[in-house]
């Protein structure tokens, strides 16, 4: 189960994947996390589903992280009368809290903050951005519109509000309870729609604790201007370009994603690249050669994981999706560009131990054609930091704990292997010879370096890099 690429593969459950058969079949072709869209599916699924995915972890030997999806406060219209209308360039129409079904110049809309936060001028996204709506007035429960894109509406379509900061909380009733139970099932990850402003972290990590990293989805604007901030108080960040390219401008996504991407790795928090990325694969076995270079891209600046969302949670596809993805994460990370590419934008370490025993870890691996780098690890953070360096060489994850392994498994080039930790420094070296062996990274007479911290056992602390040959008698004095 050695993966043959560093770059990450996130697949969405759903039901053209719900079974154990076909978890097992995505995880053989190259998932390494599966998501759990809360957004469509109910606890009974999801719980069966987490069951399914913990019997193939068991089965295949290797860790694999598991991720909820909060669905978030988004925003939709009610229902109307004939399923859908038609609505005109310059027709006036109407959003409201009236509860009853809508037509060609009204409809409901049953969100009472959004009334609060538009004015005149206001422009409204509907059907992820098929129609547009410029606000002339609004009030208490009613705001009125004019069509500026026309088109067909049908029924319980989204609402973006793309300029707008809306004073709405991260958690919806239905996400919290959804939260709850994801707790219960003791997921990796949980994933936070629609943040808006750090606060949004800080009262779901008053719910968490740090049962559960967070990863905080990138879909709105007005995110960007607080980026920093979220990243401080996330583990992680999801460029999701669904929602957030229908509110900013088509153009102006890549260059965002090239931010996001960058920003994480900076400051060593992982990065996720999502949405569309293999569309066509949920009716047709192959992908579009613009779809392909979508991911490459995506690979190429260096994102931890790239996940697919309808591809393998309801296409015709699913298998083929995430071994389509397996082979071009590959071939790109072969390609002469790819290190250069990430070289170029090095982290430098910050001004600690093991920061510094880290990055010169990469350095030593490198100059001397080591075969890995073996870290061990009790919280994550010492593998979080090899990652982030992004080296040549392997990075094999010696951890106690299935629970870091499982968090591990969304990151940039982390093999993680379950063990005990070392109770000595001989210990230490012989475990990481022998686990490198086994694991194929190494064979006699070949070098692998050693970080680890002591002492032993103690989470938080970097402090040791040792060089050793795999084979020859661990000396220490």
């Amino acid at each position: 189960m050695r993966r043959k690429r560093k770059t990450r593969i996130i697949a969405t459950l759903g039901p053209a994947s719900s079974s154990k058969e076909m978890i097992r079949k995505l995880t053989l072709a190259g998932a390494d996390v599966f998501r759990l869209n809360m957004s469509h599916s109910d606890h009974e699924g999801t719980a069966e589903r987490m069951r399914f995915i913990r019997e193939v972890e068991e089965e295949v030997g290797r860790p694999i992280g598991v991720m909820v999806d909060l669905q978030g406060p988004k925003l939709r219209i009610g229902a109307f009368e004939n399923e859908s209308v038609t609505l005109a360039v310059g027709d006036p129409f109407r959003l409201d809290m009236e509860d009853r079904p809508g037509d060609e110049k009204r409809v409901r809309l049953p969100h009472p903050e959004l009334y609060e936060a538009v004015s005149q001028g206001t422009e409204l996204l509907l059907d992820d951005g098929r129609l547009r709506l410029s606000v002339t007035q609004a009030g208490d429960g009613f705001m009125d519109t004019k069509v500026v894109v026309g088109g067909k509406l049908s029924n319980r379509k989204g609402v973006n509000v793309p300029k707008a900061l809306l004073p709405v909380g991260p958690l919806t009733e239905k996400d919290r309870a959804d939260l709850d139970f994801a707790l219960t099932l003791g997921v990796d990850w949980v994933a936070l729609s629609f943040i808006q402003r750090p606060q949004d972290i800080r009262d779901v990590r008053e719910i968490t604790g740090d049962k559960v990293l967070l990863l905080s989805k990138i879909e709105k604007p007005v995110a960007l201007d607080h980026i920093h901030e979220i990243l401080a108080l996330s583990d992680g960040l999801m460029v999701a370009r669904g929602d957030l390219g229908v509110e900013l401008q088509v153009e102006d996504v890549p260059g965002v994603q090239k931010r996001l991407i960058r920003e994480a790795r900076r400051v060593g928090k992982a990065v996720v690249v999502a949405t569309q990325m293999l569309e066509s694969m949920i009716k047709s076995p192959l992908p579009t050669r613009a779809e392909v270079s979508d991911v490459a891209n995506a690979i190429f600046e260096g994102a931890d994981a790239v996940m697919l969302s309808a591809e393998s949670a309801a296409g015709d596809y699913p298998e083929e999706a995430v071994s389509i993805m397996d082979r071009v994460a590959q071939k790109v990370e072969n390609d002469d560009s790819y290190h250069r590419n990430l070289d170029s934008e090095t982290q430098t370490p910050e001004p600690t131990t093991s920061d510094a025993i880290t990055a010169a870890a990469r350095q030593v691996a490198e100059t001397l054609s080591a075969k890995a780098i073996v870290t061990y690890t009790t919280s994550g953070a010492t593998a979080r930091r090899a990652s982030r360096q992004r080296p040549l060489v392997p990075i094999l994850v010696l951890t106690p704990k299935l629970v870091t392994a499982r968090q591990l498994a969304i990151r940039w080039g982390l093999h993680c292997v379950v063990t005990e930790d070392a109770h000595d420094f001989r210990d230490m070296v012989e475990k990481a010879c022998t686990v490198s062996v086994d694991e194929g990274f190494g064979r006699d007479g070949e070098k692998i370096v050693i970080t680890a911290g002591v002492p032993f056992g103690r989470a938080g602390r970097t402090n040791i890099l040792r060089v050793a040959e795999i084979g020859e008698p661990v000396e220490w004095e």
